[in-house]
């Protein structure tokens, strides 16, 4: 039978210290007399009815409470169904994400899926740095990237017809019998003698779009050194690599720029293995005379067709002739450690680039003042001071749908789509933005993008040194303004940096560091119900017209990266949007999660099987009940 429980209310005679910091600190704060804490053997099933009761007390002074009830919440079904209610969300917010990108999302996903089976099926897998290279090189536009794609197993270069679109070094890891090795893919060597206004086209650098505000002059230089650029990645991934796979075209036949790369691998790489693959000798016929006409640069060619894969079996075992075996070594971890992956995003020329080189100590990629210069997502590992890894991401520069669409570039369009997908792989992204411009509605929808993909973010403001007459209030007035106009990153630490001169970029790794410990941190489910009763009895959920009030029952951390609470209540409506931001609030204030979003899930409790049928006999006994009044009442 039900029985009034007469509640003593908690007394709020004290203050929870507001703090960003982790929950250890907020230890100190709660009361002495907790009726949760103060029980260190105390079982879930007391910690709930504890909870229960006491926000209940606490919303009407004394409550009507039914033990059967109690004893029908069973907590370890509300564990069970929390983690399927986070699945679920998941599973329907990234088929959203997906649909929001286009088909070339859905088929990266794919793709991605496949690849980690591939992975999955090895034991051990041996760390990229101690792999062998094998680098691509040739003239722009021979089909490069689309043999890096098919060594590698999918998507990952962009591959348009035209030439000049890769610039950067790319690397992927790539498995053939049992050697496993890394492949290199390059931006095309241009060693022949050509006009600016020529270099220009082949590698399809504009000086007006994205350029505004910089001096012709400069603009003409940067044009003037891209092509050196360029061949300055490739060379670094030809002196890296073991094999090299020079790649030429087979449907334009020899050029003299073919002529010069071949001297240019013979003379000063004749301790390596070259292999010569005539590309695009799709014709079983014709292959054979395409390959035929290369003979006279002194190398065995070997026709293949990157797109159809003719002849990519054949070449793989050549490339693996020329490799020596790493054998797993026994010192290597049976469990690798987690490493966390860093992107770095934001509009063009923020100074992205920068920031990676200005991080691994290298030119690891080209920075120029032109437009769109990074059109690959770069993958470079990297290791922070205290020893932590870390897999830093840069993408290309992300700009408006309809600027894009105006523009025409199919290259820039996959640049941009590369560039969210390099959002979705990470688990912190760092937003780069220029301190002298204004924060525009891209920023903010770049935002909107990162908080929906539930990544940790750090708001690095670059080119800090280009703010005239700073003073010490200059930094708040701007983290002030950062914060109104980025407001779904109100939750995001701030970086001021100048990558150039490398200053205070090593912050942007320790702090994106505590982001990442704050994402992946859990929170004990005795402290996480002890916050939310004080949060409950602070501000209790608002009445209905009705008269109704949501009571929550239960709340548990159901998943990490992002941390993701489900809160077991009454009625789900009954908890409007306001006092949902309100809890995530105080779960920030008094829980910590700072650089991560949070993400709160409400779900009414459903009545078990137990309590359908308890229901049907209570109602069984009244039919009862009135039947014999009526009896009584006829005799």
């Amino acid at each position: 039978m039900a029985r009034a429980l007469a509640l003593t209310p908690i007394s709020y005679s004290y203050t929870i210290t507001k703090t960003l910091n982790p929950i250890f600190p907020f230890y100190n704060t709660l009361p002495v007399s907790s009726p949760i804490l103060s029980r260190p053997q105390l079982t879930r099933r007391s910690l709930f009815r504890s909870v229960l009761r006491s926000t209940a007390g606490e919303l009407s002074g004394s409550v009507v409470v039914d033990d059967d009830e109690l004893d029908e919440l069973d907590l370890i079904a509300l564990e069970q169904e929390a983690k399927d209610a986070v699945e679920a969300y998941s599973s329907s917010l990234s088929q959203i994400l997906s649909i929001a990108s286009g088909d070339d999302e859905k088929n990266y996903l794919k793709e991605t899926a496949e690849s980690r089976r591939r992975s999955a099926r090895r034991a051990k897998s041996i760390p990229d740095n101690l792999l062998p290279r094998v680098a691509i090189v040739g003239r722009p536009n021979v089909g490069k990237s689309a043999l890096f794609n098919r060594l590698v197993g999918g998507n990952r270069a962009i591959v348009v017809d035209e030439p000049g679109v890769t610039r950067d070094r790319l690397y992927g890891r790539s498995y053939w019998g049992e050697h496993e090795f890394m492949i290199v893919d390059t931006g095309g060597v241009i060693t022949v003698s050509k006009s600016q206004a020529t270099v220009m086209e082949e590698l399809s650098i504009t000086t007006t779009i994205g350029m505004d505000g910089i001096p012709l002059a400069v603009r003409e230089a940067a044009v003037a050194r891209m092509p050196s650029m360029i061949e300055r990645q490739a060379t670094a991934a030809v002196e890296e690599s073991s094999v090299i796979i020079f790649l030429v075209d087979g449907q334009a036949g020899l050029t003299a720029a073919d002529e010069e790369i071949a001297d240019w691998l013979r003379k000063n790489y004749s301790d390596k293995y070259v292999i010569l693959a005539v590309n695009k000798c799709e014709s079983p016929r014709k292959r054979i005379v395409q390959a035929s006409e290369f003979w006279s640069i002194g190398f065995e060619p070997f026709p293949i067709s990157a797109i159809s894969g003719t002849g990519t079996g054949e070449l793989l075992d050549l490339v693996c002739s020329g490799l020596q075996k790493i054998e797993e070594s026994n010192n290597l971890d049976e469990e690798e450690d987690y490493v966390p992956a860093i992107s770095i995003v934001g509009r063009p020329n923020v100074g992205k680039s920068s920031i990676l080189n200005a991080l691994v100590g290298e030119d690891r990629t080209i920075v120029s003042p032109i437009s769109g210069t990074t059109r690959d997502a770069i993958d470079t590992e990297f290791t922070g001071p205290d020893g932590q890894k870390f897999q830093l991401i840069d993408t290309a520069g992300i700009r408006k749908r309809t600027a894009i669409a105006s523009a025409g570039s199919t290259t820039e369009a996959l640049s941009v789509n590369r560039a969210f997908r390099a959002i979705r792989r990470s688990d912190v992204v760092a937003l780069v933005i220029e301190a002298m411009a204004c924060i525009t509605e891209q920023d903010y929808k770049i935002a909107e993008r990162i908080e929906k993909e539930g990544k940790g973010c750090v708001i690095v403001v670059n080119k800090w040194d280009t703010i005239p007459n700073k003073n010490q209030q200059t930094a708040s007035y701007y983290e002030q303004d950062v914060r109104e106009k980025l407001r779904s990153l109100d939750w995001a630490p701030i970086v001021y940096s100048t990558a150039i001169a490398g200053h205070s970029v090593d912050k942007i790794i320790v702090v994106a560091s505590e982001v990442e410990r704050e994402r992946s941190r859990r929170l004990g489910t005795s402290i996480l119900n002890q916050v939310v009763q004080e949060a409950v009895a602070f501000k209790p959920p608002p009445r209905t017209r009705g008269g109704k009030r949501g009571r929550v029952y239960y709340c548990t951390q159901a998943a990490i990266r992002p941390p993701t609470f489900v809160f077991f209540v009454n009625d789900a409506k009954l908890f409007p949007e306001t006092y949902r931001r309100y809890m995530e609030k105080q779960l920030r204030s008094d829980a910590g999660f700072s650089g991560t979003p949070i993400r709160l899930l409400w779900r009414s409790r459903r009545k078990t099987g137990k309590d359908e049928g308890k229901a049907a006999t209570k109602t069984q006994e009244n039919l009862t009940s009135n039947d014999r009044k009526l009896v009584s009442t006829a005799s």
